[in-house]
C-alpha cells in the first residue's frame, strides 16, 4: 500500500510538467506563423482593383520604363523609394494570365518581375495592404492594373528617319510624355481628322495596315487622366477609341513593340502627332 501512495504524486507531477511543456511548445508554434505562399493578387483599393503581392502590398509601373528591351530605368537612389518586386513562380489571382508575366535581369544582376513588359515595383511609403500612396508620384508612377486601356510613357521621340525630336516636333533631345496602350505601344492622332471623325481610313480598310485603328473598349486609365474625355466612333462597322475627339491609331513601322514612336515623323513631323493630356480638343467638322 505504501508504494502506491508514494507513486501517485510522482505521476501527477510528471503529468503537470508534461502539460506545461506542451503548452510552451504550442505557444512557440503560434508565435512563428507560416509565411504566406508567394502570390500576385488583385486587391480592392481606393483606386479600384490593383495588383499586389501575397501580403496585399501594392505594385507599380514606372512610365520611364519604356524600352523595347524591357530594361528598368529605376537604378541607384531610385531603388530606395521604389524597391523591385520579384517572385519566381507566384500563384496568380483569378483574372491574371501567366503569359503576361516575365522576368528581367537588371544591370546589377538582380531579377525583377514584369507585367506586359512593365517592370514591377513597390513604394516605400505604402505601410499596409491597400495603400496606394505611390500613385502619380513625380507624374511617373502608377498602380499596376491588368486592365489598362491607356498607359503613360515618358520617352525620347525618334522618328522613322532615325532623328530625335522634342515634344514640339523639332529636332532635339528630351523626353515627351504621351499615351500608349496597356502594353506600352504608342498611340497617335491624325492631323487631318476632325472631332469624332476619322478622315484617314478607307471603307475597304486598304490603308488600315499602315495606320491601324486602335480598336479598344475603354477599361482602366491612370487616375491622372479624365476618363470622360474618351469616347468611341464606328468606322465602317469597326470601333475606334477617341480622346478629346481625336481618333486613335497605331503605326505599322512600330511593329507592335513598346519603346518605338517612329510615326511622329511620317511622312513629316507633326502629321501624326502623339496624344497626351495636353492635346487640344479636336476641331469640329
Amino acid at each position: 500500500m505504501k508504494s502506491r501512495w508514494i507513486a501517485t504524486p510522482v505521476v501527477a507531477l510528471l503529468l503537470i510538467v508534461g502539460s506545461l511543456t506542451q503548452s510552451c511548445d504550442n505557444d512557440s508554434e503560434e508565435a512563428t506563423p507560416t509565411p504566406p505562399e508567394p502570390a500576385i493578387n488583385l486587391t480592392s483599393t481606393s483606386l479600384g482593383n490593383v495588383m499586389t503581392d501575397e501580403t496585399g502590398r501594392t505594385l507599380y509601373f514606372f512610365s520611364n520604363d519604356y524600352d523595347s528591351t524591357g530594361a528598368s530605368t529605376c537604378t541607384g537612389g531610385c531603388l530606395t523609394n521604389w524597391p523591385v518586386f520579384y517572385r519566381a513562380t507566384p500563384k496568380l489571382a483569378a483574372g491574371l494570365t501567366a503569359t503576361d508575366f516575365g522576368t528581367l535581369t537588371r544591370a546589377d544582376g538582380a531579377k525583377q518581375t514584369t507585367y506586359k513588359g512593365w517592370p514591377l515595383y513597390y513604394f516605400k511609403d505604402d505601410a499596409k495592404s491597400g495603400d496606394v500612396k505611390g500613385e502619380n508620384v513625380s507624374n511617373a508612377w502608377f498602380v499596376a492594373k491588368p486592365t489598362y486601356s491607356i498607359m503613360i510613357a515618358s520617352a525620347q521621340l525618334v522618328g522613322h528617319n532615325g532623328k530625335s525630336y522634342t515634344s514640339d516636333y523639332k529636332e532635339g533631345t528630351g523626353k515627351t510624355i504621351y499615351f500608349t496602350d496597356g502594353m506600352g505601344r504608342t498611340l497617335y492622332g491624325f492631323r487631318n481628322d476632325k472631332n469624332m471623325k476619322n478622315n484617314f481610313t478607307k471603307s475597304d480598310f486598304s490603308n488600315n495596315a499602315v495606320w491601324p485603328l486602335y480598336e479598344e473598349t475603354l477599361k482602366e486609365v491612370p487616375s491622372t487622366i479624365d476618363k470622360t474625355l474618351f469616347g468611341s466612333i464606328t468606322v465602317f462597322g469597326r470601333q475606334q477609341l477617341t480622346f478629346k475627339g481625336w481618333p486613335l491609331y497605331y503605326f505599322q513601322q512600330d511593329n507592335g513593340k513598346r519603346g518605338l514612336n517612329k510615326g511622329i515623323s511620317f511622312p513629316q513631323p507633326g502629321v501624326w502627332p502623339i496624344i497626351n493630356k495636353d492635346t487640344p480638343v479636336a476641331p469640329v467638322p
